[in-house]
């Protein structure tokens, strides 16, 4: 089997790890972008010292140049790639500020006053991480700012979603742990803001659990225990992260919501730099 040299590649998913003889490998995913199949790739530690990785960062479009399939034609390996066209690394600094600000108008709509003064008083001090920090490493929302894409989605569907519902929603709940629920991403990720490239902050990881835990740890500490379980519940499923299991019985509306809320956005909103471009 071989490969198309004329073929342009959407970088999906890039990832460096380590094999059983602790060389480092990496692992790539690239969408055809004349039909949309998907190509699994592998990339031996030699490339990888030959290549920058910021090539390979989502949304990078590619051509294979030095490429083969392995035996079990399962993996294209590759061994050389030419960039055609480098991906936005995400929000500019003016959207940045556009998007930060139309967030934190949703802190304005909340009643509570001692909730509304701990989301002022957080985003305050926390801005600058805010509007750069990418809502994932790989899955979604994977650019510089991100979360606030990401977080503002969410505040969207909440507030389309309330507005159609019977239920009687606390809005104030809702808006908070919307805004709350990845907020511990801020520390739990790093980006670089010249290559794009995202990576796990090692201090975070030794310190918490996930950025669930740093969130429900916080409105806890705060008195906001149903914001808390909120958050403690957005991942839906204990092997998907979450604190409270949905599986569980007698659970709150609100764990649910906020849980189908953060999917949507995760798997229908602007997930990719590609759909920035589009705008």
């Amino acid at each position: 089997m071989s490969f198309d040299t004329e073929s342009i590649y959407e970088v999906v998913i890039f990832s460096i790890g380590d094999t059983k003889a602790g060389t480092k490998m990496g692992k790539l995913q690239l969408k055809n972008t004349e039909d949309d199949s998907i190509l699994n790739c592998i990339l031996w530690e030699e490339t990888l010292n030959r290549i920058d990785s910021k090539v390979f960062r989502c949304g990078n479009l590619l051509r294979l140049i030095s490429a083969s399939f392995n035996e079990k034609f399962n993996n294209c390996l590759v061994s050389a790639v030419e960039l055609v066209k480098e991906a936005k690394m995400g929000l500019n600094e003016q959207e940045q500020e556009r998007v930060y600000t139309e967030l934190t108008g949703y802190i304005d709509k909340i009643h509570n006053e001692k909730l509304k003064t701990f989301l002022t008083t957080f985003f305050t001090e926390h801005k600058d991480k805010i509007k750069v920090t990418p809502a994932a490493k790989v899955m979604h929302h994977n650019y510089i700012g991100g979360l606030m894409v990401h977080t503002l989605e969410c505040l969207k569907y909440a507030d389309i979603n309330m507005d159609l519902s019977d239920y009687k929603f606390n809005k104030d709940d809702i808006y908070a742990a919307c805004i709350l629920h990845d907020i511990g991403k801020i520390f739990e990720y790093t980006i670089d803001l010249e290559s794009g490239i995202i990576d796990y902050d090692e201090n975070f990881r030794k310190e918490w659990l996930s950025h669930s835990q740093y969130g429900f740890a916080i409105c806890m500490t705060n008195g906001f225990k149903e914001i808390a379980r909120m958050i403690a519940a957005h991942h839906g499923r204990t092997d998907w992260g979450a604190i409270i299991d949905l599986d569980q019985r007698d659970l709150e509306p609100e764990l649910y919501f906020i849980h189908l809320i953060d999917n949507l956005s995760a798997k229908f909103g602007k997930i990719n730099v590609a759909q920035l471009e589009e705008n």
